[in-house]
């Protein structure tokens, strides 16, 4: 792969922020989800992927589950206030999962071989399951890679103990290390090249993307079958605008527990300056562990931009990012370029 070093720093007029007040409204659910049952104006049930996609379990079985933790409500969904609307749309989160599952979307058109599991942000308490999972699963797909979908173990908006991040708490990272292994030892069966299995995240999942990346050697969790025998290793990783890598607001500090390596996979990355929720640092301090390691690496910076906008388009240029990552793909061997 070509070993790209390049950080840009572009003008941007605002933020778009992702605002963490939510209400729970059945009319207000996206298109591509569907509501299993409303039990009342308040609560909606566990989510459910669009027709023609089922949720895989992760886990061979509920007892197979490690680390277990109670989880004080079942599993629902909030629609973000209207205030806190994204490019023009609500945002949809899920709250409260103790069985992780991952749902596939196959490749449309030209399969590339290539696939991608996607980690939606949300804190480590709760899952923006379209602004950062089925949207982002639905332009990877028309790019011709298998998106996977990962709802990792969340305990809800402002719960705790939260399930990330690692080491302080490992059932995310157990998660995403499970999921991948299974991908990758399915991959003929979802016609994928298992030497092309990247993960990419946001914020929370951004970390996870990181965590990924450089936790692959580290056992988080007692085998279950021979599944785990399979590699973790994501050989690419997209991080966009993570938490959770420095060791202090506004520093250059990288957090102890990620240790880069010259193995680590190459990685794309991407924040807004003036990110109001995890600050540039977080992206500027990995990016530069990457650079003395000698890991393939792009980052972008913008001047602005807020923080938590998925890839819907607004008048702001980060919104432009994902051209940067189809570009990204493309000269680091992970889809045959575009002619």
């Amino acid at each position: 792969m070509t070993n790209l070093f390049r950080a840009c720093a572009l003008p941007v007029c605002a933020s778009v922020c992702f605002s963490t007040v939510f209400m729970t409204a059945a009319s207000a659910a996206p298109a591509d989800s569907k509501i299993s049952k409303v039990q009342d104006e308040h609560e909606i049930a566990e989510w459910q992927p669009a027709d023609g996609n089922k949720q895989i379990p992760i886990w061979p079985s509920p007892s197979a589950i490690p680390s277990k933790t109670k989880v004080a409500k079942p599993e629902n969904l909030t629609t973000c206030d209207p205030k806190g609307l994204i490019g023009g749309k609500s945002v949809v989160g899920i709250h409260n999962v103790s069985q992780p599952t991952m749902i596939v979307y196959p490749a449309k058109g030209k399969n590339t071989g290539a696939a991608v599991m996607v980690y939606p942000g949300g804190g480590y308490w709760m899952l923006a399951v379209d602004l950062e999972g089925t949207e982002i699963c639905d332009w990877l797909t028309s790019r011709g890679i298998t998106a996977v979908l990962l709802k990792y173990r969340v305990p809800g908006y402002k719960r705790f103990p939260r399930t990330g991040p690692y080491p302080k708490n490992p059932l995310a990272l157990q998660d995403a290390q499970r999921a991948l292994r299974l991908v990758r030892s399915q991959a003929a069966k979802w016609q994928i090249d298992p030497h092309k299995i990247g993960v990419l995240g946001f914020s929370a999942g951004g970390h996870l993307s990181a965590a990924m990346s450089n936790h692959y050697n580290t056992r988080t969790y007692t085998p279950v079958d021979a599944t785990d025998k399979v590699s973790c290793r994501p050989d690419f990783a997209v991080v966009l605008y993570p938490g959770h890598l420095n060791t202090e607001p506004n520093t250059l500090g990288l957090v102890s527990d990620i240790k880069v390596t010259k193995n680590t996979p190459p990685q794309f990355i991407l924040q807004a300056e003036n990110d109001p929720v995890d600050d540039v640092g977080h992206s500027i301090a990995y990016f530069a562990a990457l650079k003395k390691a000698g890991v393939p690496a792009e980052m972008h910076i913008y001047a602005q931009g807020g923080h938590a906008f998925g890839l819907r388009k607004t008048k702001y240029p980060i919104t432009e990012w994902p051209k940067l990552v189809d570009k990204w793909f493309e000269t680091t061997g992970i889809v045959p370029e575009q002619k």
